[in-house]
């Protein structure tokens, strides 16, 4: 990430706002805000996984592009849990996502036109860009609000799995 900032005077994230999103919920009732953690607290028992980043890609296409990302790779455990999550929020009632799960790092947004060909040539000559790979041991709830620079996340959770794998 660090190689490609310098490349385009654009959104870049913040490291500390790196994630992968497997539900977004929107706005939620923050008196109700305990029917979602009982929803969390309800997903299965399963252990650990591994996921890669590798891949860049720009959304919605390299010409017109609104979003850098990395992709994310894992076995079918990030997709099982993201479904059960989908589940178990949709019975608290949390509207269910109507596109499919895509499992992605935004790096950056890019919000107004920027000169991006020294940006789109680093990118091309990272390609496949294997930037790493890391254990899952849980997941998180976040609360996102809007800052002056980036969005501000709370982490009003964590869920692990481990620790319900032993539970049960």
């Amino acid at each position: 990430l660090s190689a490609l900032r310098p490349e385009a005077p654009i959104k870049w994230s913040p490291l500390d706002n790196l994630h992968i999103t497997i539900k977004f919920i929107g706005e939620w009732p923050e008196p109700r805000l305990g029917e979602i953690h009982d929803a969390l607290a309800q997903v299965s028992p399963c252990p650990p996984f591994e996921i890669s980043l590798r891949g860049l890609g720009w959304y919605p296409n390299e010409h017109a592009p609104r979003v850098l990302w990395v992709g994310v790779h894992a076995g079918p455990e990030l997709a099982a849990l993201a479904r059960q999550i989908e589940e178990r929020l949709e019975a608290a009632g949390v509207a269910r996502e109507k596109r499919p799960f895509a499992p992605h790092l935004t790096l950056a947004r890019i919000k107004h036109p920027a000169p991006l060909q020294a940006l789109r040539q680093k990118v091309e000559r990272l390609q496949p860009a294997d930037l790493g790979h890391f254990p899952v041991t849980h997941f998180s709830l976040f609360r996102s609000d809007p800052g002056s620079n980036a969005s501000v996340y709370r982490n009003l959770g964590d869920y692990r799995l481990e620790a319900a794998l032993a539970a049960h």
